[in-house]
């Protein structure tokens, strides 16, 4: 019986040895956590979605998705507003104002700093019925919301059938706790 069980024993510690030895990870193979090292480069920026798309020029989109947001109005604010004025209707004149009360140059410089603004001490949102731009949460009708602003005029009237994409909300409910967004199909 002695025999046996250290037979059993010795199995056991050559299968254990052998179990080890196949693995062929080593140390400097295992991952440490991502790697920033290299030169990374702006692709696309979404701070506002379709504006981009929409008023930046075909030429000039890889120049604007490049340049910082502290530079983007100074540099494309004038294609904005080019580009805004020959699209909408409802600033067919540069003093025509939107619901935001901004004409034509003050919108467009609004949307060609490409960032998401954030409300530090209210609601978030991309726009509710009263705070306008303060943020965006996932339920937001953002396509929508900007179409308004840009074609709605002073009261969100103007042009009614330009001013709405018809896509009231997500096609999938969104979760109640992170990471909040829908589960895909």
């Amino acid at each position: 019986m002695k025999y046996t069980y250290l037979k059993y024993l010795t199995f056991l510690f050559s299968l254990t040895f052998i179990l080890v030895s196949c693995n062929n990870n080593k140390d400097e193979d295992l991952p440490t956590g991502p790697d920033f090292s290299g030169t990374f480069a702006q692709k696309d920026q979404m701070g506002r979605p379709a504006v981009n798309t929409v008023f930046v020029s075909a030429a000039s989109k890889d120049e604007f998705n490049v340049t910082i947001p502290s530079a983007q109005s100074a540099r494309f604010q004038s294609m904005f507003q080019t580009n805004l004025m020959a699209l909408s209707p409802a600033f067919a004149n540069a003093d025509d104002t939107n619901a935001l009360g901004q004409n034509a140059a003050a919108f467009t410089g609004l949307l060609a700093t490409d960032v998401l603004n954030v409300s530090l001490d209210g609601k978030t949102t991309f726009f509710d019925g009263t705070n306008v731009l303060t943020g965006r949460a996932l339920a937001d009708d953002v396509i929508t919301v900007e179409l308004l602003l840009i074609f709605g005029g002073e009261d969100f009237t103007e042009n009614p059938t330009l001013s709405n994409d018809n896509v009231d909300a997500n096609d999938k409910e969104f979760l109640t706790s992170f990471p909040y967004l829908a589960t895909p199909w």
